[in-house]
């Protein structure tokens, strides 16, 4: 306290207000506060920049999808014959089956062998509509099996699918239904690994023998084949196989584009860490039960789709599609493709089955060694598939091929980022 001019006292700093110490405490202050504001700023430029650089990506991936798309729909039927037009059609369909394996083993990794039959059932239900198409004036209202073994009238498993709303939604549900009840089954008794592979594949004999056995129902071991027609359009017509065709482009497009959404969020996140350590999971407070049963019932699904339209290209479905060996060719072309990569597992399906067709046609008996090899040099050479060698290895092996010294990512390549140089002129400056 002082004195004032008129005897008044003022009040004025005191002497320890203005001690050096008490002056530093406030500067201290004054800079710590400025600095969680900048970082603040900073931070939310980060995230402000990041949700951009990731939202212009996703534009970039839907704008190459739709224009790989709109290639395989209007150039590659004027350059391809009617024949391999239905062979790249089939090879799309079954890769919507590889979405679906690719889902349930790359993301959350439960590896299914008995995906076959899931896409069967697909296949069988629209085959069962198809083969409903008789003519009004045909003297037997039957599927001309049937008759072959004495079977007079419809049995009640037919009639629903003289609906063809009813047939879609049975090819989609069918195998939905089997595989949440088989997987909620074996999930909610943590059965996991080899065991839940043994299981899918003990399943696989069960509805193959079932399905062989079936003559009267469904023609047993000989299949549903010989379609006729679908809306009053000819199945087997050029232009009807060509409307096939593009619908499954745009079916693969739009099972992609569900993957995708699935794997890149947080359902995708918690499907990962499933895969990497169950038990942590769980600890974090989540059941994995109900998600392995979502995803696996998704995976049927998707190969359900798959069976369907493969079945409308090629004009047969039968029991051998519930092969064992059926389940594990499409884990090879996932593995081949590459695990936990969506595009890896439409490359894989199509890369893997145009090569079988073409060994299929020049040396037949081949193929199985080839498929045996091709498995073993992707497990040993390539482990995260080709999609996976050119993402990450690729490039710095052809530059070791030509003689260039091997990139190495050290700390001086951080100092020449852009983000990093900002940031230390904002330090500098004050800001």
């Amino acid at each position: 306290m002082q004195q004032g001019e008129k005897g008044t006292k003022v009040e004025t700093e005191s002497d320890d207000d203005i001690k050096p110490e008490n002056i530093k405490v406030e500067r201290f202050s004054l800079r710590r506060k400025k600095a969680e504001e900048w970082g603040s700023r900073s931070e939310n430029s980060s995230l402000l920049h990041s949700l951009t650089s990731k939202q212009n990506s996703l534009w970039i991936e839907a704008g190459a999808v739709i224009v790989i798309a709109a290639i395989l729909i209007f150039i590659m039927p004027a350059l391809l014959t009617e024949f391999r037009l239905n062979l790249l059609g089939r090879f799309l369909a079954l890769a919507i089956a590889a979405l679906g394996i690719d889902l349930i083993w790359g993301y959350t990794g439960m590896l299914s062998l008995g995906h076959g039959v899931l896409f069967a059932l697909g296949g069988y239900a629209l085959a069962m509509h198809l083969k409903l198409q008789i003519p009004p004036d045909s003297s037997i209202q039957l599927p001309e099996f049937m008759s072959l073994y004495g079977v007079t009238e419809l049995p009640w498993v037919w009639q629903p699918f003289y609906s063809f709303g009813f047939s879609v939604a049975a090819l989609i549900l069918i195998p939905s239904v089997v595989a949440a009840l088989l997987g909620y089954l074996v999930f909610r008794n943590r059965i996991r690994g080899v065991y839940f592979s043994i299981l899918t594949q003990a399943a696989t004999i069960v509805f193959f023998n079932f399905f062989n056995g079936q003559q009267q129902l469904i023609n047993g071991t000989n299949g549903l084949t010989d379609f006729k027609t679908l809306f009053g359009a000819e199945v087997n017509a050029p232009k009807t196989q060509l409307v096939f065709y593009s619908i499954t482009v745009l079916l693969l497009g739009g099972a992609y584009a569900l993957c995708r959404w699935l794997t890149s969020g947080r359902f995708g996140r918690l499907l990962m860490a499933i895969r990497d350590d169950e038990s942590r999971v769980r600890f974090s407070g989540y059941n994995p039960t109900g998600f392995k049963v979502l995803v696996f019932a998704i995976s049927a699904a998707l190969a359900g789709i798959s069976g369907a339209i493969f079945t409308l290209q090629t004009g047969i479905i039968s029991p051998k599609a519930m092969d064992i060996a059926f389940s594990i060719e499409m884990v090879i072309w996932v593995a081949v493709g590459g695990r936990a990569s969506l595009v890896g597992a439409i490359v894989g399906a199509v890369v893997v089955n145009y090569a079988k067709s073409l060994l299929s046609e020049q040396l037949p008996e081949v193929w199985l060694f080839f498929q045996g090899a091709l498995f073993l040099i992707v497990v040993m050479v390539l482990p995260n598939g080709l999609v996976g060698w050119l993402r990450y290895q690729a490039i710095e092996q052809i530059r070791e091929f030509f003689g260039f010294r091997k990139q190495v990512a050290t700390y001086p390549r951080l100092e020449e980022d852009p983000e990093v140089r900002q940031e230390r002129e904002k330090i500098g400056t004050g800001e």
